[in-house]
């Protein structure tokens, strides 16, 4: 009799991570509108009840993805700003780090697809949170930034908004009618149209 296994602890199975898993694979794939709890339970391979015992709808289960995407994103704002270098330094490498985040992360896709193809109400609330992540980043820096006399005193809601529209502008509605633009080529429009415009003389 083989006795390799005696004392040993089987470590019980996180329902909740298997759930929180399925679903994420499910809106992924289908998008907030056409997943059910049906679908992720067979994903997850669980009961509909046992999903019900950590969640009580699916708006509530969408949210705690949600979060931890936001959660994420919050990571890599840590990781990228380096307040020992310049203001528009730290400024490109978040925004390169969040907007390649936000163009790989497969929900994140799902959602913008769903808001540009049916304008569903969730999906559309989602990534307006998601935004407001990079856009607090942003107002936040921006604030620092006129603290420390780097930038000219401004209305940093205003600017931070500018600078965050200019990006998407430039990383992704100029590729619908006109060659990619490189890394280098949109740092330095965006510098003459800010940094020149903005820096303390």
């Amino acid at each position: 009799m083989d006795k390799r296994g005696e004392g040993r602890i089987i470590p019980p199975v996180d329902r909740k991570k298997q759930v929180l898993e399925a679903a994420t694979q499910s809106f992924s794939l289908f998008g907030y509108k056409a997943t059910t709890m049906d679908q992720v339970a067979k994903i997850a391979n669980v009961g509909k009840g046992t999903i019900y015992t950590f969640f009580d709808t699916k708006e509530q289960l969408f949210d705690e993805i949600l979060l931890d995407v936001i959660s994420e994103m919050k990571k890599i704002i840590e990781r990228e700003v380096d307040h020992q270098k310049v203001f528009f330094d730290n400024l490109f490498r978040v925004l390169d780090s969040l907007l390649e985040f936000r163009s790989e992360h497969e929900l994140l896709v799902k959602l913008s697809q769903e808001v540009r193809d049916f304008g569903t109400p969730q999906s559309q609330e989602a990534m307006t949170r998601v935004e407001s992540v990079i856009l607090n980043y942003l107002d936040k820096e921006v604030k620092h930034a006129i603290l420390h006399q780097e930038i000219r005193e401004c209305d940093s809601e205003i600017v931070s908004f500018l600078m965050f529209k200019m990006y998407i502008a430039l990383t992704s509605e100029w590729n619908k009618i006109h060659e990619p633009l490189s890394k280098q080529q949109i740092q330095e429009h965006i510098r003459l149209f800010l940094e020149e415009g903005l820096a303390v003389q």
